[in-house]
């Protein structure tokens, strides 16, 4: 597993030694944990209360790359001391599958925090599709007309001033060039490493990967054909590749396709950061074997008995599959508890409020001004009127436009949400299927905050104030089934 790790600290009371005491014990966790360390991101002297930070933003932008899972912090306060950005950054690195570590907390700060945050991510998703439904109505109309919708420019092409595409002179032969080569026998490798070697770039000017590759070969923009959702438009775009080229690669990508695979599927391992060894202290880590019937399975293995042997630590593995469903079976049956939820949706209501700092204070600054303007308009009805008096009350009223305009952008980007929300949300979970990957993942990051696994039994803490539930392994391997009907072991 790779890894980076990001130290940060601020001007206040903190000096340079800081930030090596922060790399040696995220080195240390990272040495006994088995993560290679591929980079440092350090921010010195700037606070973790804006994002304005030029290593985090390198970091964040980094992520794109997908050379990392994992970024190691020493406290989750050196990654953001703001939940609403930690939530949306969060996010931006969970989509590039990559996780963020606390080395010391194990991992979180605070129970109500990790709730909030995963309210803001459910909210954000609803929000975005909401969203995306009023965008791709003036995609529409644009797709109607062949014009160009955003994202990447595929090699080959340029967009001109009426969002059209056109040909661009200077990189339709490298399109033209692969496309004869591979109709030709050469494999993507061969191409990649020549284009490549040559500085040749992608549209999105990287490097040229396998799956970069895929994709150009695959675009029917290449032949004139326009596309977008159910829109199809054949010759809306100049062609730069013939009809028959283009058959020919498809044609001979398929036949590559259909050969043995060298590699074997991954798994998800969605326990990852939150599952440890009750025996040893080390981080849980995902494992596979092969059954004597060809059969693939997956396991969660102590790391340093995966690493060193059953000489350093004997905990015996347990199946992915049950390990994981259970977790998020016993998250959902404890939170869903009316006492429990009251609880959270109390602590949540509580801490988003007291999160966000800047709301507050533009509305007492709002209220000083309120009573300012109801000052002057008593002294103009008593008759009391100067020069000064309507220049004064004009100052007052763009003033208090312009705090209003501040309160109502602080909302929009810094949703409160509202305790029937919460509730409404933890209540969903109860008719979810907890058999849905995806489910269980979204239940365990948001509920679950560490898992340890001893030799007869786990024991799961959760974001609840106090929470914490055992669960014997027999019980565990006897509530799940397999194909068969019969208990996994």
């Amino acid at each position: 597993m790779n890894g980076v790790i990001y130290a940060r600290y601020s001007s206040d009371n903190q000096r340079e030694e800081s930030i090596e005491g922060q790399l040696r014990e995220c080195k240390e966790y990272a040495a006994r944990n088995g993560i290679r360390i591929i980079n440092t991101y350090i921010d010195r002297a700037f606070s973790a209360k804006t994002d304005n930070r030029p290593q985090f933003r390198q970091m964040i932008k980094d992520s794109d790359t997908r050379t990392f899972e994992v970024v190691l912090v020493w406290k989750l306060d050196r990654f953001s001391r703001n939940r609403y950005d930690s939530a949306h950054y969060k996010r931006i690195l969970k989509n590039n599958r990559v996780q963020v570590i606390s080395i010391t907390e194990p991992i979180s700060n605070s129970p109500e925090g990790i709730m909030l945050e995963s309210l803001l991510e459910g909210m954000a998703e609803y929000y975005s599709a909401e969203l995306s439904e009023k965008v791709s109505r003036g995609h529409k109309e644009n797709a109607l007309k062949a014009k160009f919708n955003g994202g990447v420019i595929p090699l080959g092409y340029r967009i001109d001033e009426q969002m059209h595409y056109q040909i661009d002179p200077a990189t339709a032969p490298i399109v033209q060039e692969v496309f004869h080569r591979y109709a030709e026998g050469e494999t993507v490798k061969e191409l990649c490493e020549d284009l490549n070697a040559r500085g040749i770039r992608t549209g999105m000017g990287r490097p040229f990967t396998k799956s970069s590759f895929q994709n150009l070969l695959k675009n029917r923009r290449y032949l004139g054909e326009y596309r977008y959702k159910d829109i199809v438009i054949e010759g809306a775009i100049p062609n730069i590749i013939d009809p028959i080229t283009f058959e020919k690669v498809q044609l001979h990508a398929e036949s590559n396709r259909r050969a043995p695979s060298h590699f074997k599927n991954g798994a998800k391992f969605i326990l990852t950061t939150k599952v440890f060894c009750g025996k040893c202290g080390a981080m849980v880590v995902g494992d596979s074997g092969t059954s004597k019937t060809g059969d693939i399975h997956y396991y969660y293995k102590c790391g340093n008995h995966k690493r060193e042997g059953k000489r350093h630590c004997n905990l015996k593995a347990i199946r992915k599959e049950v390990l994981e469903r259970v977790v998020a079976q016993t998250a959902v049956q404890y939170v869903l508890q009316d006492d429990v939820i009251n609880e959270i949706v109390d602590l949540v209501d509580r801490y988003q409020i007291r999160e966000n700092t800047r709301l507050p204070v533009l509305r007492e600054e709002l209220h000083n001004v309120d009573r300012k303007i109801n000052n002057l308009l008593r002294a103009l009805e008593s008759g009391i009127i100067t020069n000064t008096t309507k220049q004064r009350l004009d100052e007052l009223e763009l003033q208090r436009n312009a705090l209003q305009h501040g309160i109502d952008q602080e909302q929009l980007s810094v949703p409160v949400l509202e305790k029937e929300e919460i509730k409404r949300w933890l209540l969903g979970f109860k008719h979810k299927d907890l058999n849905d990957l995806k489910i269980q993942k979204y239940v365990i990051d948001s509920f679950v905050n560490s898992v340890y696994i001893f030799d007869d039994s786990l024991v799961i803490n959760f974001n609840c104030t106090d929470g914490q539930s055992r669960i014997t392994l027999s019980d565990v391997k006897g509530s799940v089934t397999g194909r068969n009907g019969s208990p996994v072991q």
